[in-house]
């Protein structure tokens, strides 16, 4: 019988590298509005990173609030370019991960991390802008008893994210996408981006129509002055 709880499974089916480079122009709002603003939109965790894109295969980790022993084997058996995504059950009064982590991961050329938790050693991942979000910091220190479980479904920032997922982060948040619909979202991404930018360059001119906001008003019954 398998220790539900405790247990690790390796990472099937990693995204192919043509797929993970259309998502290297996106921006996490475009994605969001194409997943409508809901599915694999991770809510309330920041960046503590300086700046920069995360993108990568989530190699997803369940933990205990306060305890970090699989997200160390997380680390020893992820590939180059995942994305170490962490359920953490959302608690901030122990770290998971400090700067000890951050450079085992960035030294094996992993991705980043997703932290449904707190982290510390904020300044290291500062300076060396190392991709983190996280859901807040504490100086407090984590355990390292278990239980835990790799690569199995995990629940961050309110949001189901299955191990492979697509995770892409910039400075606004982070997004979690299905790679067996990742190519239509972005699809649909490139075409709500030229729109955007039609929309811009006709603010720019002054030929923007603004008409759309009455015509909504009055649609809605709201009567206009």
């Amino acid at each position: 019988m398998e220790n539900m709880g405790f247990r690790i499974l390796p990472l099937d089916g990693r995204p192919d590298a043509a797929l993970l480079g259309r998502f290297r122009e996106a921006a996490s709002p475009l994605i969001s509005d194409n997943m409508n603003r809901m599915t694999g939109t991770i809510a309330g965790l920041r960046p503590f990173h300086a700046s920069g894109p995360l993108l990568g295969p989530a190699f997803t980790v369940k933990t205990r609030a306060g305890d970090n022993l699989m997200v160390h084997k997380a680390i020893d058996m992820a590939e180059p370019g995942d994305v170490i995504v962490v359920d953490a059950g959302g608690d901030i009064t122990q770290a998971i991960i400090g700067e000890i982590m951050l450079r085992l991961a960035r030294k094996k050329g992993l991705a980043g991390f997703v932290i449904d938790g707190a982290i510390r050693d904020t300044r290291a991942f500062q300076a060396l802008n190392y991709p983190c979000y996280a859901r807040g910091v504490t100086h407090r220190g984590p355990f390292k008893e278990g239980p835990g479980e790799i690569n199995v479904p995990v629940c961050v920032g309110n949001m189901v994210v299955q191990p492979g997922n697509i995770i892409f982060g910039d400075e606004d948040g982070v997004v979690a996408v299905p790679q067996k619909q990742a190519a239509d979202i972005m699809d649909l991404v490139a075409a709500q981006l030229k729109r955007e930018r039609d929309i811009i360059r006709s603010i720019e001119d002054g030929t923007v129509d603004r008409a759309w906001v009455n015509e909504t008003l009055q649609r809605k019954g709201c009567a206009l002055p």
